[in-house]
């Protein structure tokens, strides 16, 4: 994990066998699977984002979608945008050795696949993990989805150089159109992660848990079902405030997410963003500037210089 470097090459290489064979890029899911896949199980897992000789400065940055049957096409958009993402955080020098780990939230109430959580990788095994993730398009109707587990997991099942070391946070985007639960169910969490909770979690102190550590953002895309509600708005962006952000077009996801990523480092400001993205042919300039007007004055500050308090039990890092 978290070794070599992503290749536009490899990537395209892999498109062109698919295309020739009449295979997805879902292929996992494509073909039937209704079970998560064992390299993305969250059960007893800690995901790392570590330095090493060839990575020296990690950037952790995990992105969580949907995958209920209201986020339709998201999914498969984001797999064909990965170019642009990778080619923004790296050749444009948005981010210091970014590993991006890819995961899937669903709904514990009914789904069959309610977590899936990849690793974070350098390399194109990143597209391999976001090629295992079943799309299982179901969701319970009731304009709320899980994502308070994934945003427990990644508060107490991950572990990074860039926050132990640098006392920097990293980036957590998750992608949706409905609101999350307000409790993480201690019966959940036991069946899906394998912790023992002695009792249920309030949402609102999960979303302190995660902050603490992931710059946390809500990526509410249009082409969603959900798009444009304003319950679902406000609702997080009562938990986020103005990382909560509203996109006009699908095919803006990648680049909204690079763009923030390089605000955060402070390798750019918005309007070099703009530039770089208009440079790059990008036809989605205008709606990322409108996504990111609130946070493009801001510049992100250090947490601190060394982690405040990190107790490490069986391997998971709990804050």
């Amino acid at each position: 994990m978290g070794s070599g470097i992503w290749s536009t090459d490899v990537y395209d290489a892999a498109d062109r066998y698919r295309r020739s064979t009449g295979r997805s890029a879902f292929s996992y899911s494509d073909s039937g699977a209704r079970t998560v896949h064992p390299a993305l199980d969250p059960k007893d897992a800690t995901r790392e984002s570590r330095d090493s000789d060839e990575h020296p400065r990690s950037t952790p940055v995990a992105v969580l979608f949907d995958v209920t049957g209201s986020m339709r096409t998201v999914p498969r958009v984001l797999q064909t945008k990965l170019p642009q993402l990778l080619g923004l955080l790296q050749r444009q020098g948005y981010a210091s050795d970014p590993q991006i780990m890819f995961g899937a939230i669903g709904d514990a109430t009914c789904d069959r696949v309610p977590l899936q959580v990849g690793q974070f990788e350098s390399d194109n095994r990143m597209d391999d993990d976001l090629g295992r993730i079943v799309l299982e398009g179901g969701g319970g109707g009731q304009m709320s989805e899980s994502y308070e587990l994934a945003m427990y997991f990644m508060a107490r099942h991950t572990a990074t150089d860039n926050w132990e070391k640098r006392g920097r946070r990293g980036y957590l985007f998750i992608i949706g159109d409905e609101l999350a639960y307000q409790r993480v169910k201690a019966r959940e969490v036991a069946g899906l992660i394998g912790d023992d909770l002695a009792e249920d979690v309030p949402l609102r102190q999960v979303v302190d848990e995660v902050t603490h550590r992931w710059d946390t953002y809500y990526l509410l895309p249009a082409g969603s079902h959900y798009a444009g509600n304003a319950k679902v708005l406000d609702f997080w962006r009562d938990l986020l405030g103005q990382n909560a952000v509203v996109l006009d077009d699908l095919d803006a996801v990648c680049e909204t997410i690079a763009l923030t990523i390089g605000l955060g480092e402070q390798a750019i400001d918005l309007d070099e963003g703009l530039r770089d993205l208009d440079r790059a042919g990008s036809g989605v300039t205008g709606t990322v500037s409108k996504a990111l007007a609130r946070l493009g004055r801001e510049r992100r500050a250090e947490v601190s210089t060394l982690p405040a308090f990190t107790d490490t039990v069986g391997g998971v890092t709990r804050l």
